[in-house]
């Protein structure tokens, strides 16, 4: 059953993924910030252990890592989903995972900089991507996947 509830997940984070790219793009005409390639380089420091520089922009596997990391942390939130850990609460806390999931993994191959060292503009557009990914993920996991019949309130008293 979790299995069946973690692949799911794994379809609303791809929604979720969807939805962050669609906002990040229409943010990026008005703004003008260009893309991050920091995703991609992230996976390669990962799987080969070398860190690209900074000027290299691997766009294969940027999205390989970007789709990749949304469909993974949507499983855990599918698995949330059947175990009763539904709504906008569960959205709410699944935001700050997708976002500690992308900063471990960046900073802990040396390919990013800590939050607190961007601008301002660039920790709000984080976040509210991050925050949009996870809400429409739950929402699309909430769909997808039932509750477990442990889980379920009883309507007895």
């Amino acid at each position: 059953m979790l299995g069946r509830a973690a692949l799911r997940g794994a379809l609303a984070g791809l929604a979720g993924t969807a939805a962050m790219t669609l906002a990040e793009k229409v943010e990026q005409q008005v703004t003008g910030r260009p893309d991050s390639y920091v995703p991609g380089r992230t996976l390669i420091a990962l799987t080969t252990g070398r860190r690209l520089p900074e000027s290299a922009r691997p766009p294969v596997v940027n999205h390989v890592m970007h789709w990749g990391t949304g469909a993974t942390v949507g499983a855990l939130r599918g698995v949330w989903s059947a175990s009763g850990l539904r709504g906008w609460r569960a959205s709410a806390w699944h935001t700050s995972v997708r976002l500690a999931t992308d900063q471990t993994l960046e900073n802990a191959t040396g390919v990013g900089n800590p939050p607190w060292t961007w601008s301002r503009r660039d920790q709000v557009v984080d976040v509210a991507g991050k925050a949009l990914y996870s809400f429409v993920t739950g929402a699309v996991a909430d769909l997808l996947v039932p509750m477990a019949p442990d889980r379920r309130r009883s309507t007895r008293s």
